[in-house]
């Protein structure tokens, strides 16, 4: 094996060819798409601040109501086993009316955040248990692979851009944070929801802008993995479309099987027109089974004059007439009736094979 082959199969088999829309459906049924975990978390975070803005008030009070209840009724009551059940009930059914629209927020965000990045996706595979998921030498090798490394990098990214923000808005209301002794205890609570309110927000508006570059690094980095090399765009090409020469072995087949029943059929013809040695139209007609005669064999050259052996050993006609033969072999195709506009000069060889053989038309 010389150089130059050598080259030529390490460009082959090198990964540079984009992936076909298949090679995406392959991987996709295996769970291996563009996602960045960091949208989900952005717009959860996000959608959760923002439903705070506009209703952390009204929770609040509904909290701090459910408090004062407790206190209240609870404080001075006697402590049984019965009664410590039912005042665990009702606090986590009040707790269930307070954190549940968070949740459902919350729930609600991720699955969309998902749904926008990947659709929706079923895909059995992903989940199925496989060893090679819990072998250590890969799990060294993932560990201390060049996208762990990508991974710790943009992990303090992240914790440096939000440290960052979220100091930033401290340092702008740090006089309000020095005056919370000064406040009383509800004035004091409000300031510090304010406050978290406010960097939570301006956190989450910056973790969703990295999550944006994050998810196009991800999806450059998902149509690098699944790349393909030339010969792999070949191989899927054969095991689409089959083998080229498989197919052609099997067109070959196709055409010899045809042929083999266009030439059973010339022995039922009533004539065969010739031109004389290039065509041979054979034409048969039932009245019984169509209004005009049928084309059952047509050919040029080599069987054509096949045609015409066949239909001397078995006694059918032949007659002589050049324009019509190639019209009819340009024009009408294998069981199919002769145009109209050769009805008449059929019918007249017809009836000349007829009185030949004393056959009445």
């Amino acid at each position: 094996m010389n150089r130059l082959t050598l080259d030529l199969q390490f460009f082959a088999g090198e990964k540079t060819e984009k992936a076909t829309p298949k090679k995406k459906q392959d991987a996709r049924k295996k769970g291996q798409v563009a996602k960045s975990q960091d949208v989900n978390t952005a717009v959860v975070l996000l959608s959760v601040f923002l439903f705070l803005m506009f209703f952390g008030k009204v929770m609040g009070e509904r909290l701090i109501g459910v408090l004062r209840h407790a206190l209240q009724q609870y404080m001075f009551m006697d402590l049984t086993e019965k009664n410590i059940q039912s005042i665990l009930i009702e606090i986590l059914s009040e707790l269930i009316f307070f954190l549940g629209p968070v949740m459902l927020v919350a729930l609600i965000a991720g699955v969309a955040a998902n749904y926008v990045q990947v659709g929706f996706m079923y895909s059995p595979e992903a989940i199925q248990m496989k060893l090679e998921k819990i072998n250590p030498i890969s799990g060294f090798k993932r560990i201390f692979s060049m996208r762990a490394l990508v991974e710790m990098l943009k992990s303090i990214l992240k914790i440096s851009f939000i440290g960052v923000i979220a100091f930033s808005v401290l340092w702008s209301r740090m006089d309000e944070v020095l005056r919370l002794a000064n406040k009383s205890v509800g004035a004091a609570m409000a300031t510090i929801a304010g406050l978290t309110l406010q960097m939570g927000l301006f956190a989450s508006g910056a973790l969703l802008f990295l999550s944006l570059l994050d998810y196009l690094y991800q999806k450059f980095d998902f149509e690098k993995s699944i790349r393909m090399s030339k010969q792999d765009l070949k191989d899927e090409y054969k095991n689409i479309e089959g083998d080229p020469l498989i197919k052609s072995k099997i067109k070959q087949k196709q055409r010899e099987m045809a042929m083999r029943r266009m030439m059973q059929e010339v022995p039922k013809a009533d004539v065969i027109i010739t031109n004389p040695t290039h065509y041979a139209i054979a034409l048969k007609y039932d009245d019984q089974k169509a209004d005009a005669p049928i084309v059952v064999a047509k050919g040029v050259d080599f069987v054509a004059q096949k045609i015409k052996l066949i239909a001397k050993e078995n006694e059918v006609a032949a007659v002589e007439n050049r324009p019509l033969a190639r019209a009819l072999y340009s024009q009408a195709e294998i069981g199919d009736t002769i145009p109209e506009e050769f009805f008449k000069a059929v019918a007249e060889i017809l009836a000349f094979v007829y009185q030949s053989k004393n056959k009445v038309l």
